[in-house]
């Protein structure tokens, strides 16, 4: 198999790139131990201007720290749910974590595939539970893969796999 999983694989893990999970453990660490300090900073400065229940600053640094305490109690628990996936394929067979580039209406066009919660197309990461992505796992270079897309089928040729 190309694919190596590897982690605390369990019922109703989700998948993910070592990339992905460095980036959600980076920003775990920043809203942990930066941002909290940040927001409890503006909440002594907000106490300190006086009466609290007219007080808009410490209304929205309550704000803040409530939806940073939120997104630490989320990334938390996404954590505990997530495998990883070291794509082992020596740019062979495409499989998460594969950088693909493929031809398609006479274009070039190359991405990374990454779990759902790694999509950033700014940065050409695509899911592997896109349609694209779907048709693409387990193919390899040389290969041609027809995708229904809404404005109607696209074929795509796998030029390059890294």
């Amino acid at each position: 198999m190309d694919n190596i999983i590897s982690g605390g694989a369990g019922d109703g893990s989700q998948l993910i790139t070592r990339e992905g999970l460095e980036k959600l453990k980076k920003e775990l660490d920043y809203l942990k131990n930066t941002r909290r300090h940040e927001i409890a900073e503006r909440i002594e400065r907000a106490k300190e201007l006086g009466d609290l229940s007219e007080n808009a600053e410490y209304s929205e640094a309550k704000d803040e720290q409530a939806f940073n305490e939120g997104r630490v109690l989320e990334i938390e628990e996404v954590l505990k749910k997530l495998t990883v996936v070291e794509n082992k394929s020596k740019g062979e067979t495409i499989g998460l974590g594969s950088k693909v580039s493929v031809e398609y209406n006479g274009k070039q066009k190359e991405f990374s595939l990454v779990s759902f919660n790694e999509v950033d197309l700014e940065q050409n990461k695509i899911s592997n539970e896109s349609p694209l992505g779907q048709a693409l796992i387990g193919k390899k270079a040389g290969d041609e893969v027809t995708v229904l897309t809404p404005s109607g089928q696209v074929k795509y040729k796998i030029v390059k796999v890294e």
